[in-house]
């Protein structure tokens, strides 16, 4: 055995104890976001549960919670008015969520039944994981919502920041490739489709806390692939954004906003191509 294999146990346990904070066990936070959502929706998990066992569930998963911050938590901050705090949105979230369901059943007509939706749909999925997350971050939690969304981002390729601010009747169709940012807005009834990125123009550092992603206003749709970026670009209520379609600047209520790329068919037997715009 060479030394350097012989010594590198001694190398990383030095190496891990310069991290200078604590971080939150990403086994335990998933399993804490796993066990609420099933609890939420017991079809995910099994169809039947009883009061009892529901009672006993919930009182766990708020001792789980409070696990899991206690590390995360400054001396002076008191961990169980946290853990009170979030489990006091948890009914409104609930609530939200079935609405949601609804919604995503009554827009897809592949959608057989809200089941389906719970069970089946990433964009529900990972909308249900972000406005769990975002309590968390509303409560200045460290590191935990990042871990929790980016669990959410690794299930469904849907990545949504816990800082976002996003309004009721959220849908997400298909969702793979979708980015949304720190600082976006989105009103409600919102729509958007896969691929479509609300990002920054650039990223410097210091711009950490400043306004660098979009504002969606109410009754929005985005469609597949369109990326929309900067801190002072607003789509405009009641607008329809093309699939494909790179924005920089603000739109106005009421718009409609595409891009004409021109298409060149080429027939095996055509000595011309014909060509759409």
């Amino acid at each position: 055995m060479t030394e350097t294999i012989k010594n590198f146990p001694d190398l990383l346990h030095r190496t891990t104890h310069t991290f200078y904070r604590e971080v939150p066990s990403q086994v335990a936070a998933r399993r804490f976001i796993d066990a609420l959502i099933n609890l939420l929706f017991p079809i995910r998990e099994k169809k039947c549960i009883s009061l009892k066992e529901m009672d006993l569930k919930w009182e766990n998963l708020q001792n789980d919670l409070q696990e899991i911050i206690r590390p995360l938590c400054p001396e002076e901050c008191h961990c169980e008015k946290l853990v009170e705090h979030f489990f006091n949105e948890v009914p409104t979230i609930y609530s939200h969520l079935m609405e949601d369901a609804t919604l995503y059943k009554e827009c897809d007509p592949a959608a057989y039944c809200t089941e389906e939706v719970i069970l089946c749909y990433p964009g529900f999925y990972a909308v249900m994981v972000y406005r769990f997350s975002h309590i968390l971050h509303q409560l200045h939690i460290p590191v935990l919502p990042r871990v929790i969304s980016e669990y959410a981002h690794s299930q469904t390729g849907i990545d949504i920041h816990p800082g976002a601010t996003i309004g009721p009747n959220f849908y997400i169709d298909h969702g793979t490739g979708i980015v949304i940012g720190e600082t976006t807005v989105i009103g409600k009834n919102v729509k958007i489709y896969q691929g479509v990125t609300l990002g920054a123009k650039f990223v410097d550092k210091e711009l950490s806390g400043v306004r660098r992603h979009p504002t969606i206003e109410d009754n929005v749709i985005i469609y597949a692939g369109s990326t929309i970026l900067g801190g002072d670009t607003v789509i405009g209520h009641d607008t329809v954004i093309g699939g494909n379609v790179w924005l920089t600047e603000s739109v106005p209520p009421y718009s409609t906003v595409y891009c004409r790329p021109e298409i060149i068919i080429k027939g095996k037997h055509s000595k011309q191509h014909e060509v759409r715009k």
